[in-house]
């Protein structure tokens, strides 16, 4: 008898329903989420007639413990996406009825009857996993940078609009250093000459008698003022601010540092840096998204509906229109769009491309996503033949596309 396993994951206990080939549900548990629960698992599964090689796993996650644990010990994981288990519960029921139990034969159910339309877990490497682990952190902690620096302009709007005059760009470090020394319009107005450079040149800005003359000016404005205990309350806001916007800078730095580190160190390293467009970084990430998985992706088709560079088609009736894809590896859309920025100026064919879709009346993202398509196909035959980039075998008819554009 053929068993197939579904669990409804939770931050303190994961419960745990295995359907037979009838569709009857012959097990349920709830077990925590420690390796004592999962020994229960083991035992279950082993007790209801189950191996590890013949027993699927559904759950609606890729990343949690229990998924790890799953894939070490043999077992086949499809990671089933919540909007896909929401479809299915409203199948059979359509009172909107939830539950945890349920939802756990639900995804047992989803594998007996329709494994097929499902993504298996796929089967990346631990160094693999490892510069997915670096790169999704280190973008994350950029994210958060990026907020925290608008947290300090909207604080600087209410009482140091002199501040933002005179650094209207909050991510250079000469802006920050400047704030740190004179956090609020007072200390701004006592600002020296000879201070403001020495502070200048601490961040690397030297030689530049106009960029002082001009910050001095800005800083030293009338404008309208907070009374003096809200002044320096704000004051000590901005303090605050710039303190947790270095030690971000910090840890972001560090970040990419071990980033760099292991990506280079990934036999796939190489291939990906050999691509116009991808440095360092924006290999890591395109390496992390994709994985190292050789299986994952049979045809550049599903690579690219991954990333959401193919375009969808709906069609209902008289109604037919092609429009972008929503439901993606936003990641690995980022990270492709910026891909296909950098090749404008990187590589001749990309830039033909790109210039032929925006002649044909492309907007200029519609032309970055398209030639995004172009370029992960590329990428996908250099991945699966485990060769480097080859400018002329992806744009052999540039010399044809490049003329019309000449004359």
């Amino acid at each position: 008898m053929r068993i197939t396993c579904g669990i409804d994951w939770a931050e303190i206990h994961h419960d745990i329903a295995l359907a037979d080939e009838t569709g009857h549900i012959v097990a349920r548990a709830r077990i925590d989420t420690g390796a004592a629960g999962f020994n229960d698992l083991l035992r279950l599964i082993a007790e209801s007639g189950g191996t590890p090689e013949d027993t699927p796993i559904a759950i609606e996650t890729d990343k949690n413990l229990i998924v790890v644990a799953l894939a070490e010990a043999g077992f086949t994981v499809y990671p089933i996406n919540p909007r896909a288990v929401a479809r299915y519960r409203e199948r059979h029921a359509q009172a909107g009825g939830k539950s945890d139990p349920g939802d756990a034969a639900i995804l047992a159910n989803i594998l007996r009857t329709d494994p097929d339309v499902h993504r298996v877990l796929p089967a990346i490497s631990e160094h693999g996993r490892a510069v997915k682990a670096l790169a999704r952190q280190h973008q994350e902690a950029i994210w958060a940078l990026h907020r925290t620096i608008s947290r300090l302009r909207s604080v600087l709007l209410e009482f140091y609009p002199q501040a933002l005059q005179a650094f209207p760009n909050l991510k250079l470090r000469s802006a920050l250093t400047v704030l740190t020394a004179v956090p609020t319009p007072a200390t701004g107005q006592k600002l020296t000459s000879r201070r403001l450079v020495t502070l200048l040149h601490r961040c690397g800005r030297r030689n530049d008698p106009g960029l002082v003359e001009q910050i001095l000016a800005d800083l030293k404005t009338p404008a309208l003022r907070q009374p003096p205990q809200v002044e320096a309350a704000l004051g000590h806001a901005v303090t605050g601010l710039l303190g947790i916007i270095a030690a971000m800078h910090e840890a972001v730095d560090a970040l990419e540092a071990e980033l760099g580190r292991c990506f280079d160190s990934h036999p796939q390293a190489q291939l990906l840096r050999s691509v116009p467009g991808l440095g360092p970084i924006l290999a890591a990430r395109v390496l992390a998204e994709i994985g190292d998985d050789g299986e994952r992706f049979p045809t550049p088709a599903a690579l690219r509906a991954f990333a959401g560079t193919a375009p969808i088609t709906r069609a209902s009736g008289r109604s037919h229109y092609v429009k972008a894809r929503k439901v993606r590896n936003k990641r690995l859309g980022d990270a492709c769009h910026w891909w296909a920025f950098a090749t404008l100026t990187k590589s001749p064919g990309a830039r033909a491309h790109y210039d032929k879709r925006r002649a044909v009346g492309d907007h200029h993202n519609a032309a970055l996503r398209n030639l995004a398509n172009k370029l992960l196909g590329r990428l996908w035959w250099c991945l699966q033949h485990d060769e480097p980039w080859d400018e002329h075998a992806a744009w052999p008819d540039l010399d044809t596309e490049a003329q019309p554009a000449a004359a």
